[in-house]
């Protein structure tokens, strides 16, 4: 929130979505936001592929969004909870599509342009970071999305 509110002056267009734990979205206010963006951020825990229907996503055609930022691959003693009894329901191949490389190769195929996702696992404060980063090179300094992911590295 704190990220938010200090580049909030540098947004030339319209920021809607979810913040905190107002409510979880469901499917179709997730289809409803990618399909409405130029950019999407998932700031969130466990994988984005986790809050979103596999065969839902991959039947969607989202080609507006340009970038999609997943800051996500968080854990908690909860959300490691919830990730395992919902990944119980699911196939071994089903599972291994919601891995980072995957995840970024349906986004690619739903028409996005260019994704930015952390690969492995990382914390809340590591998360924030990274998006301080991103904020910063994107809105104050107009960094392309390369050359910000080169500084994150």
């Amino acid at each position: 929130k704190e990220i938010l509110d200090k580049y909030h002056d540098l947004f030339t267009l319209q920021w809607e979505g979810v913040i905190g734990n107002m409510c979880v979205p469901s499917q179709a206010e997730w289809e409803q936001l990618l399909t409405n963006c130029s950019a999407f951020l998932f700031y969130g825990m466990e994988r984005f592929m986790s809050h979103v229907l596999l065969n839902w996503l991959a039947a969607m055609n989202i080609p507006k969004c340009r970038l999609v930022i997943l800051l996500d691959l968080v854990r908690s003693q909860q959300s490691y909870q919830r990730i395992t009894n919902f990944d119980t329901h699911k196939s071994f191949l089903h599972t291994a599509l919601e891995r980072p490389t995957e995840t970024a190769m349906l986004l690619s195929l739903t028409g996005v342009a260019s994704v930015i996702a952390t690969q492995w696992y990382t914390t809340l404060q590591e998360n924030a970071e990274r998006l301080e980063v991103l904020f910063e090179n994107f809105l104050s300094f107009h960094k392309t999305a390369g050359q910000t992911v080169h500084i994150l590295q």
